[in-house]
């Protein structure tokens, strides 16, 4: 949702009277001032021509390095602009609303980056859901028809499919490794107008939670965001989110509105990359799973049910659910309600950081260690994911 920004109104320019309109006679200059004047202009101009040319050779070497590293910084930007271009497409949707004026047709506009040659085209969730057409631009201009293939029910990604081979795909990077001050670039389809616009900036935080919404009504909560000051603007949803190699880091999802400057919020690439992998080989989404129910701790619930740990994921369930599902991954390697996982192969366990997106780096068929705390006590539990139920999310 595009806020507008508060008008201003510029204040009157103030105009300084003077105190007195009554013109003063000049007083002669002296000859020797107006000599010691020039004199002095021109030893300046002297000093700093010796200057420039008798400069110590360390101060120019640093001069010309800084030249080089910002030559440098903008080659490589330049660089990877030609090289991940191609691989970014726009997406245009329309669907059919109901308003009082009966059927209605709306149009939607975003971004999306080419994953594999062969046409699948990842994108985010709020970009084509819904939507009765998706049509696919390239950036020699080239359309494609798009088929929605999968929805992420438990993310904001999803996967468009278009009839083609031998698209340019982008390469996908590590978003484990990404650091806070590295350097940023986003490519998208700003404002549904201006295709592979491109920003520059940093990473600017890692891990943040974000209630993202639609300007619709609708609203999902995203956690274990990336945070960047490269300008994210209204079109670049489902765009990439570069590193200085023009690796694929994160998925461009949402942007901080009122008076916020410059505060855009990406989709780890690792967090999709489990998601990416099954669609490529079964057509759908295929979840991993420990078949459990869980409340993420706060600190507040923690001290107020005085319970050993501040941060993790407690197991517990309800009237309709057990925390533990029969059969499931949990029910095989031995979890019980009351169970705290803190960790998974080390990571910690949070709520900027909940179980449910730690679990979804991994596939089906991974082994992993939970860290768990029961009985006063951490304990360490190998557990074998499963293939989540298509009906549950």
């Amino acid at each position: 949702m595009v806020e507008a920004e508060p008008s201003k109104t510029e204040s009157p320019k103030r105009t300084a009277t003077p105190r007195s309109t009554q013109k003063k006679p000049k007083k002669p200059q002296a000859p020797g001032l107006l000599v010691s004047v020039a004199l002095a202009f021109v030893a300046g101009v002297l000093g700093a021509a010796l200057y420039v040319n008798f400069m110590p050779q360390t101060a120019k070497n640093k001069i010309e390095e800084s030249k080089q590293v910002t030559l440098q910084e903008n080659s490589a930007t330049i660089d990877l602009v030609k090289k991940v271009g191609p691989s970014v497409v726009s997406i245009n949707t329309s669907s059919t609303v109901q308003s009082f004026f009966g059927e209605q047709q709306q149009k939607g506009a975003g971004t999306g980056v080419i994953v594999s040659s062969d046409g699948l085209v990842l994108t985010n969730k709020h970009v084509v859901e819904g939507a009765s057409t998706v049509t696919v631009t390239n950036t020699e201009g080239k359309q494609y028809e798009g088929k929605i293939l999968a929805l992420d029910p438990a993310n904001d990604i999803a996967f468009v499919k278009v009839e083609a081979t031998g698209l340019p795909a982008a390469e996908l990077g590590d978003s484990d490794a990404v650091e806070v001050g590295q350097r940023a670039i986003a490519i998208g389809n700003a404002l549904g107008e201006y295709d592979n616009t491109v920003t520059t900036g940093v990473i600017s935080g890692k891990r943040r939670p974000v209630q993202a919404a639609d300007g619709a009504g609708n609203s999902e909560t995203l956690t274990n965001l990336f945070q960047t000051d490269a300008a994210i603007n209204p079109g670049n949803s489902g765009g990439p989110l570069l590193n200085i190699d023009g690796q694929v880091i994160g998925i461009n999802t949402a942007v901080a509105g009122g008076t916020a400057q410059n505060i855009g919020f990406a989709i780890p690439i690792n967090q999709v990359k489990g998601a990416l992998d099954s669609v490529k080989t079964r057509g759908q989404i295929i979840r991993p799973y420990i078949g459990v129910r869980y409340l993420m701790l706060s600190e507040t619930f923690a001290e107020r049910n005085q319970l050993p740990v501040k941060d993790g994921a407690l197991l517990r369930g309800d009237d309709d659910t057990l925390a533990i599902l029969p059969g499931s991954p949990g029910a095989k390697a031995g979890l019980r309600e009351g169970d705290i996982i803190i960790k998974v192969n080390g990571d910690a366990v949070n709520r900027d950081n909940p179980l449910q997106n730690v679990i979804a780096r991994f596939k089906p068929g991974d082994e992993v260690t939970l860290t768990i705390f029961r009985d006063g006590k951490e304990q360490t539990v190998k557990l074998k994911l499963e293939e989540a139920p298509q009906t549950t999310e």
